[in-house]
């Protein structure tokens, strides 16, 4: 079934429970029905469809091929996706999906595509299912001749399915208490929470699973050259990470960290596969191995080679079991920051007496997810069935779903412990579909440390890209507690990585972004040394002599110490400026219009998604162009933190970069650059000796990473609200 992402929607009506086949034949579906079917209630049968190959499928690559993939569509909503299969003509799926069926009279319409990676898909063909043809409580295979509309008269290949059309007498009780609950809030409340309390438990993991790769030895050479350019994934149930490509090796030297969540008391298996990177066409498979965390102590770090299966060579791994973090979920009425004990608690263990106790654990975050106002109407009666997600890097938790509802409230207590005080809470409201994708309401993105402890705001839902605004307000009250000093020392350590997230795709909008963004980066530069230039030439004869005398200044005095110390002066001036009124910082409109037009090709490539693209002539150069398109958008990240660094963009981090040029000075200042040099060199030499797993980063580029870019912070600029939604106006309306 196809749900967002790794969330899914925890609601009885979601969860298909397999019948058991009675009969099994073929059967046509041409002709009237034999089936009596009464009238349609939500949910009262369920459809579970085997999706079993392709025959003879159109080719729509120049290869004379086409990596194709299945849509099934109920309701003009999309109910379900296969896997792509690459370079096959006659692929074989063997997927399972179930749906649950409102009115058996309404065809599955069936469409296939061929994937294009960073281009637009190409339409191979559809077919229609007669779900009223269908014999109930037998299993049926089905072979679909795909059609063309445009061109009828094309032999577009087959598909085979195997489908079950059986009642839910179950599914009509469940759907009938609810029916019940929606006449009376204080029933459909109750509901709420019973459901609530059912899959909260499912939510919170059992501990952290701490996966270090550490390098891989004697790999299958999988290119001409006989060498390979492999890199590893790994999954845990939904989990998925993906590690960097390591170039012509066969053994490879990664040194990455991943963290998992362990949601079953028992452990788990977690799936590692390794691949070769070809650039073009589809990687090649060079082997797998599984981890069994059941055969794990806990609280100790396992150092494990893993001999790889359909391949050769082995992976080494360093594996850590540790307990969960405090994630919680409650109710308003249960409040740890309300209760001064646990307060009080919470406080002592993130004082700076406690600076050095577990350096992972830098803080403690509490959300309160209190209501939303005057939402999208995302079904056909004009309301919507929403849930809201809360999300803190991977860690990520979800409210109950209030069914009809435009104005939901919830009223429920997130906490999560902190690794990274430069993380950003994201706050996502989803519509519930049964059986289908969460529909998408609005979203909002929070760094941490703009949070102000304890104040309940009204937050405006933003659009998918977080450039605009969409329906609707969100209100939440947030409160962080965290540590300075390990805030600091995290800041110059690795980000945590996300889980896997779709493949950058090629998109003109973002190609021009990403260029303009460099193009002022490299003008900068420019001016600069146009201006320098302009010195040399005595354009204006006052600011030549004094630059000429500066310079001999500057030359006959100069020491190294100068250096952080004309950084430091460089950021104080900023920071004068700022305090006395004279804030030369300006919105970035031209980045957010452009973040805009980017939303806008995204939403018409959505709609064009059945249309064959002429963009089909870059094939052979799409990898190149999405390279391209994410070294641009690097290389001006990289020049657009520097300026925010020194902009003053996030206090905290534009401190920590004062405090570290102060010591900088000191050092430089007192230490002969000789010494320091030599200190430096042999702790580069003699690291690996001292920790052979130790996971190389630069300090500098960690410290880079945390200050956002000028994409990112109109993105988690915050928007003002409409005077109409206050919460002293929501009192008024809905005493008690």
């Amino acid at each position: 079934m196809n749900t967002y992402g790794s969330i899914g929607v925890y609601s009885p009506l979601r969860k298909c429970m397999k019948k058991t086949v009675l009969l099994r034949g073929k059967t046509s579906l041409v002709g009237p029905s034999n089936v009596d079917f009464p009238s349609g209630d939500p949910g009262m049968y369920q459809l579970d469809i085997t999706l079993r190959r392709g025959q003879n499928l159109a080719a729509r690559d120049r290869g004379g091929t086409s990596d194709p993939y299945v849509k099934f569509k109920l309701g003009g909503k999309e109910v379900f996706r296969s896997k792509t299969i690459h370079k096959n003509l006659n692929p074989v799926w063997e997927e399972k999906t179930c749906i649950l069926i409102e009115n058996p009279r309404e065809p599955l319409y069936i469409k296939v595509f061929d994937y294009d990676f960073g281009l637009q898909d190409d339409f191979i063909g559809s077919a229609f299912l007669n779900l009223a043809s269908l014999e109930l409580n037998r299993q049926t295979d089905v072979t679909l001749s795909l059609k063309d509309p445009h061109y009828p008269d094309h032999d577009l290949g087959n598909i085979l399915l195997s489908v079950l059309l059986a009642p839910r007498e179950e599914q009509r009780e469940v759907t009938m208490l609810m029916r019940k609950s929606w006449k009376r809030s204080s029933k459909f409340q109750t509901q709420s929470l019973r459901l609530s309390d059912l899959h909260r438990k499912s939510q919170l993991w059992r501990g952290i699973v701490s996966i270090t790769l550490i390098e891989g030895r004697e790999l299958k050479a999988m290119d001409a050259n006989g060498l390979s350019d492999p890199y590893v994934k790994f999954r845990l149930g939904h989990q998925k990470y993906k590690s960097k490509i390591m170039p012509k090796t066969l053994n490879p030297q990664w040194r990455e960290q991943f963290d998992f969540h362990l949601y079953e008391e028992r452990g788990g298996i977690i799936d590692i596969t390794v691949w070769d990177k070809d650039a073009g066409k589809k990687d090649d498979f060079i082997g797998r191995c599984q981890v069994d965390l059941s055969t794990l102590s806990k609280e100790q770090t396992h150092k494990l080679e893993m001999l790889l299966e359909e391949g050769e060579g082995c992976l080494v791994l360093l594996v850590t079991l540790t307990a969960s973090a405090a994630v919680t979920i409650s109710d308003l009425s249960v409040n740890s920051l309300e209760d001064p004990k646990e307060r009080e608690e919470i406080l002592k263990r993130y004082s700076l007496m406690r600076m050095f106790h577990n350096m992972k654990d830098v803080g403690f975050l509490q959300v309160k997810v209190i209501r939303a106002e005057a939402l999208m109407a995302a079904d056909v009666t004009g309301k919507s069935d929403p849930f809201c997600v809360v999300e803190l890097n991977n860690d990520r938790l979800l409210t109950h779903t209030v069914y009809k509802n435009l104005n939901p409230e919830w009223n429920k207590i997130f906490t999560f412990n902190i690794k990274d005080i430069h993380s950003v809470l994201e706050v996502t409201v989803y519509d519930e579909d049964r059986d289908r994708s969460a529909d998408f309401l609005g979203k909002v993105a929070i760094p941490l440390l703009s949070i102000q402890n304890g104040e309940q705001k009204a937050y405006v839902l933003k659009n998918k890209q977080l450039t605009g605004p969409t329906k609707g307000v969100i209100y939440l009250e947030i409160d962080v507690i965290f540590n300075a000093v390990k805030a600091s020392i995290r800041t110059l350590m690795p980000k945590e990585q996300k889980y896997i997230e779709e493949e950058n795709r090629l998109s003109k909008q973002l190609l021009l972004r990403n260029f303009i963004r460099m193009k002022r980066c490299v003008m900068v530069l420019i001016n600069a040394a146009y201006y320098v230039n302009s010195c040399f030439d005595w354009d204006s004869p006052p600011r030549s002599l004094a630059a000429f005398l500066l310079f001999l200044f500057v030359v006959w005095n100069f020491e190294l110490y100068m250096v952080p110390l004309a950084l430091l002066l460089l950021l104080a001036w900023n920071y004068f400026l700022i305090i006395s009124g004279k804030d030369n910082r300006q919105h970035d409109t031209v980045v957010e219009d452009m973040l805009e037009d980017e939303e806008e090709e995204d939403d018409r490539d959505d709609k064009d998604s059945e249309k064959k693209g002429f963009m089909d002539k870059l094939y052979a150069i799409q990898e190149v162009c999405v390279s391209v398109q994410n070294i641009l958008d690097e290389v001006a990240s990289f020049g657009e933190r520097i300026k925010n660094t020194f902009n003053w963009t996030v206090p905290f981090l534009s401190w920590l970069a004062i405090v570290a040029l102060c010591v900088f000075t000191v050092i430089l200042y007192f230490i002969p650059l000789r010494y320091i040099v030599l200190v430096w060199g042999i702790n580069k030499f003699t690291k690996k000796l001292r920790s052979p797993y130790a996971i190389d980063n630069n300090e500098l580029l960690d410290f880079l990473s945390r200050v956002p870019s000028d994409v990112q912070v109109v993105q988690y600029h915050e928007l003002k609200q409409d005077p109409s939604h206050s919460p002293s106006k929501r009192k008024k309306n809905n005493p008690g």
